[in-house]
């Protein structure tokens, strides 16, 4: 090695110079969008989110987003939500937890559909491996008695049943 010789190192450049926060500000007012906003700096998108987010700069205010949330939320989409409670009423109601689970329409993984309960029987890869094939509930993956095996009902609850 020769003792004069200098390492050259590269010398890092802060991402966000006082330029760059300016363009940011300036291209966030025109309405670009983040993805363009990066483009044109030279950053990536979630720079420039991360960036707007520490500069408490939004497009929308608080009550824009709480009405927009509250849009949002339609009634059809509440009422699948209870689907799976009202289900599992049903299921519990009708079919004691120690009621045995006959599984009698197996079927392969290529013969799996909607219309069979996706419970897997056996070891995945095991000659006899296979999958339950009854009729499942109304829009859920198992049969019932697969549901009951899936979804316990917790003890709480169980007392409240009782």
């Amino acid at each position: 090695m020769i003792a004069n010789q200098q390492i050259l190192q590269p010398t890092l450049q802060p991402t966000w110079t006082p330029e760059r926060i300016d363009q940011l500000k300036s291209y966030f007012a025109a309405g670009l969008s983040c993805r363009d906003i990066a483009v044109n700096i030279g950053v990536s998108r979630n720079a420039v989110i991360g960036k707007l987010s520490r500069l408490n700069l939004t497009r929308t205010s608080p009550e824009e987003r709480r009405a927009r949330r509250k849009r949002s939320s339609h009634p059809a989409q509440k009422s699948t939500a209870k689907q799976p409670f009202q289900i599992r009423h049903a299921v519990y109601d009708q079919e004691p937890d120690d009621a045995p689970i006959v599984s009698a329409n197996h079927c392969s993984l290529l013969e799996l559909s909607e219309q069979h309960c996706r419970w897997p029987i056996s070891t995945p890869g095991a000659e006899d491996f296979c999958f339950c094939g009854n009729t499942p509930l109304g829009g859920m993956p198992y049969c019932s008695g697969h549901y009951r095996l899936a979804y316990q009902v917790g003890s709480r609850h169980r007392a409240a049943r009782g």
